[in-house]
């Protein structure tokens, strides 16, 4: 079974082709980054507009690299939300116009669905597992039983680890988007330089939960005192490497908790899966994957380019939900938001 994955809730634009024998076929994708930078953040209005510019192409483009045409194309899936509502919009309509004309089935993905079953594509793991999904719009903790048992554990009490990380780069001067800038730049710094607050890492063991809005405004505020703000190579070197090893603990710190936590209450588990945009970050998977063995258990985290948003994970998710008997109908909605655990998880 071929199924085609669309994928356009922020401002990336993918379209890939993936196989039930978990093959990726093709994956394609168009970044809006050089439209975006001159904002310093994702406009959805410019996004909305180039996801309807580029859909078609990007679509023929992953037909023609993956030797298809739509007439072989088993089931169509698209990201559904949470998102922007105007990029979920483009993508939505373009998959149930497919699935309309073809007489295929289509299936409707919630964006966090995807990153979460990725691992299962790239490292054909079993449930249950331990979930850490980090990237630009959400930083939570699952335990995921099934493909219809998803228990939320945890996650930001109101700025999402990777905003952090494109707001710091946005006040250290770097273009965006900040987080992989941010990575560069620690590369050359002391990440002993600065010593920044760690929120939460205090709270009982059973505490899931982050936050990094006051470690983003207290470092926002630290650049800004600096003289006339012009801010040397070696501070920005320092800076991104201090903050980098910051999120690390406060992550590590909490990845510990989570996995007493589940040993205490789901004791038969030994997976700890890493996803999500952020997950894509080096030195964070690098830290990551010492802490969870260190915990006597398995990590797992997708390549780095099926980290950050792509069709290919919307495309596996879509099979994997076809599978288990369930499609969408074609008068489905765009959801700007929609918990994972209320989508077709649920405890």
């Amino acid at each position: 079974m071929k199924i085609l994955g669309i994928e356009s809730s922020c401002d990336d634009t993918s379209v890939a082709i993936v196989n039930s024998e978990k093959r990726i076929l093709s994956n394609e994708r168009v970044s809006q980054d050089n439209v975006h930078q001159f904002y310093n953040g994702v406009v959805p209005e410019l996004a909305a507009r180039n996801h309807a510019f580029y859909i078609e192409k990007i679509t023929q483009k992953a037909l023609k690299n993956a030797k298809l045409t739509l007439n072989d194309v088993d089931g169509v899936a698209a990201t559904a939300g949470p998102g922007l509502v105007g990029g979920l919009l483009v993508g939505l309509s373009f998959a149930k116009t497919i699935a309309q004309v073809k007489q295929i089935p289509f299936i409707a993905v919630n964006h966090l669905a995807g990153h979460a079953l990725t691992v299962r594509l790239t490292d054909n793991i079993e449930f249950p597992y331990l979930l850490l999904l980090i990237s630009g719009g959400h930083s939570s903790f699952y335990y995921m039983r099934s493909i219809t048992n998803c228990i939320y554990l945890g996650g930001t009490l109101d700025d999402a680890v990777g905003e952090a990380f494109d707001k710091i780069g946005k006040a250290l001067g770097l273009k965006f988007p900040g987080g992989p800038e941010i990575e560069k730049k620690a590369l050359r710094g002391n990440e002993d330089a600065f010593i920044f607050p760690k929120p939460l890492v205090d709270k009982v063991s059973t505490n899931l939960n982050l936050s990094f809005s006051g470690l983003k405004s207290h470092i926002t505020k630290l650049i800004n005192s600096e003289s006339n703000n012009l801010l040397s190579k070696n501070y920005i070197e320092d800076m991104a490497a201090s903050f980098q090893k910051t999120i690390a603990e406060i992550l590590i710190n909490k990845i510990e908790k989570a996995i007493i936590y589940c040993d205490n209450k789901f004791p038969n588990y030994s997976n700890v899966v890493i996803s999500g945009g952020v997950a894509s970050n080096l030195y964070l998977r690098r830290k990551f994957i010492k802490a969870i063995i260190d915990k006597k258990k398995e990590p797992f985290i997708p390549p780095a380019k099926l980290c950050t948003d792509n069709g290919a994970m919307i495309a596996w998710a879509g099979y994997e939900k076809y599978k288990y008997g369930i499609s969408s109908p074609l008068n489905f909605k765009a959801l700007p938001r929609w918990p994972l655990e209320k989508e077709y998880f649920y405890e």
